[in-house]
C-alpha cells in the first residue's frame, strides 16, 4: 500500500532539513491517518526527499539486511576480537540454547546471542550495519532474525522492519541524540533497543501506536546508561549491553502488544533522554574516564593493550 501524497506534506526544518514528522506522535499521525505500516511512511520520506525509486529504495537497504544476516551469520562461527576481549560469546549462548536448560525462553536467548554476533564481528573489525551506531549494532539485526523464526515475515516485510526501525531512530535522532560521546550509551544502546522494539511490534501485526509504546517503555528503561568503554575500545562493556538491550526490546514489544501503555508519551521519554544525556559527565560519555573503563581492572587492561605503565595512583 502506497500513501496518498497529496495528504502528507515535506517541510524543511530549522538547519535546512527536509521531514514528513517532526516526532513520534506525527509519525503515528501519519500511520494511522493513512492506514499504513509505520515502514511505509518512512519509505516515502526517503523518496521525497532523495528523489530515487522505490526499487532503489528497497534496493539499499535489502543490501544493509544482507550485510546483517553475513555478520551474524559469521558472529555465530565464532570470532574473536585483536585485543581478545571478546569473541565467543555467540557461540556459547547458542551451545547454551541447544542443551535445554535456558531459563529465559529460547526465543529472548536467540535475539541476544544474535546481538552479541554481530556486535563480536564490529569488535573483530569486520563489516557490520550501523543500527543507529556500530556499538549498538547488534540490537537491531539481533532481534529481527530471532523473531524470523516465529513470525515467518516474507523477505519484505524484514526490509520493513528496518525501515520501521529506522524510523524511530530518525525521529531520536533529530530531537535527542544517537551517539555515546553527546548523550551516554542510553543514546545508543537505549536507542537501538527502542527501535528495535516498535519493529517487532508492526512486524507482529500491532499498530503505530503500539509501536510507540514499545519504543518508550524500552527508552524509559536504559534512561542514564553511561557510555564507559573499557580501553576506549568498542568491546567492553558494549557487547554485553547490546545482549541486553535485545531482551529489554523483546520484553517491551510484548508488554506493548499486551495493551501496556507508557504513562509518559515517548517523545517526552526521548526528551527526558536528551536532557539526562546533557546533565551527565564528561567522564561517563565516551572518554574512558569513569564508570568500568576506570575501574582497577579496566585500568589494568588498558595498560595491557597499549603496553603502557599502569599508573597505580587511578
Amino acid at each position: 500500500m502506497i500513501i496518498d501524497d497529496s495528504k502528507v506534506k515535506i517541510r524543511q526544518n530549522d538547519s535546512g532539513g527536509y521531514y514528513m514528522f517532526r516526532n513520534v506522535a506525527e509519525l503515528v499521525e501519519l500511520a494511522e491517518s493513512q492506514n499504513v505500516k509505520i515502514a511505509e511512511i518512512m519509505i516515502q520520506q526517503e523518496i521525497d526527499i532523495t528523489g530515487v525509486t522505490r526499487e532503489e529504495i528497497m534496493g539499499k537497504m535489502d543490501r544493509n539486511l544482507t550485510v546483517m544476516e553475513e555478520a551474524v551469520e559469521r558472529g555465530l562461527k565464532g570470532v574473536q576480537s585483536v585485543t581478545g576481549l571478546t569473541g565467543g560469546d555467540a557461540v556459547l549462548l547458542q551451545n547454551y540454547i541447544q542443551s535445554g536448560k535456558s531459563l529465559s525462553g529460547n526465543l529472548i536467548l536467540d535475539a541476544v546471542s544474535k546481538a552479541v554476533a554481530t556486535n563480536e564481528v564490529n569488535a573483530a573489525m569486520g563489516t557490520i550495519c550501523a543500527t543507529p551506531t556500530a556499538g549498538s549494532a547488534g540490537v537491531v539485526p539481533g532481534t529481527l532474525f530471532a523473531v524470523q523464526h516465529k513470525l515467518n515475515p516474507t523477505r519484505k516485510e524484514m526490509i520493513e522492519f528496518l525501515f520501521t526501525s529506522g524510523a524511530f531512530g530518525f525521529v531520536v535522532a533529530n530531537n535527542a541524540s544517537i551517539s555515546g560521546a553527546a548523550g551516554g550509551c542510553q543514546a545508543e544502546v537505549g536507542s537501538a533497543s527502542g527501535m528495535a522494539a516498535a519493529a517487532i511490534v508492526e512486524m507482529a501485526g500491532g499498530t503505530p501506536s503500539q509501536a510507540a509504546e514499545a519504543m518508550a517503555i524500552t527508552l524509559k528503561n536504559m534512561l542514564g546508561l553511561v557510555c564507559d568503554p573499557v580501553a576506549g575500545l568498542v568491546e567492553v562493556p558494549c557487547v554485553k549491553r547490546n545482549a541486553m538491550g535485545a531482551a529489554n526490546a523483546m520484553i517491551a514489544a510484548d508488554m506493548a502488544l499486551a495493551g501496556i501503555t507508557s504513562r509518559i508519551p515517548c517523545d517526552e521519554v526521548i526528551d527526558a533522554m536528551y536532557k539526562i544525556g546533557q546533565t551527565m559527565p564528561v567522564a561517563l560519555r565516551e572518554t574512558a574516564q569513569g564508570g568500568l573503563a576506570a575501574t582497577p581492572t579496566g585500568r589494568e587492561l588498558e595498560a595491557k593493550i597499549f603496553g603502557i605503565a599502569l599508573n597505580k595512583s587511578e
